[in-house]
């Protein structure tokens, strides 16, 4: 399988993107070796090959995730550019 240079115009298009004509025959030639590529993996026979989900048998490996309290609120403050009694203090965003 192989495409055509108004492939690739179309495709830049539908992406937003903008090529010379050197590009365009760059990007031609590369989606040319891609799809070679795939017709490759076409020929291979995957008649008994059972589909893969995940990359392991691993189960859940994430640690639980619980909340807690790190440090305390007068610690958060300590390093705070600015902070006025128990609040951080921040430029206005709103007028």
């Amino acid at each position: 399988m192989s495409t055509d240079i108004q492939t690739i115009r179309n495709l830049a298009h539908l992406a937003r993107l903008e090529f010379n004509e050197e590009k365009e025959q760059e990007m031609l030639q590369d989606l040319n070796k891609i799809l070679d590529w795939v017709d490759k993996l076409r020929e291979l026979d995957t008649e008994n090959v059972e589909p893969l989900i995940h990359m392991t048998e691993e189960v859940n490996v994430m640690r639980e995730d619980v909340a807690r309290n790190e440090i305390t609120h007068e610690e958060g403050l300590l390093n705070a550019p600015k902070k006025d009694s128990d609040y951080f203090r921040v430029p206005k965003v709103l007028e």
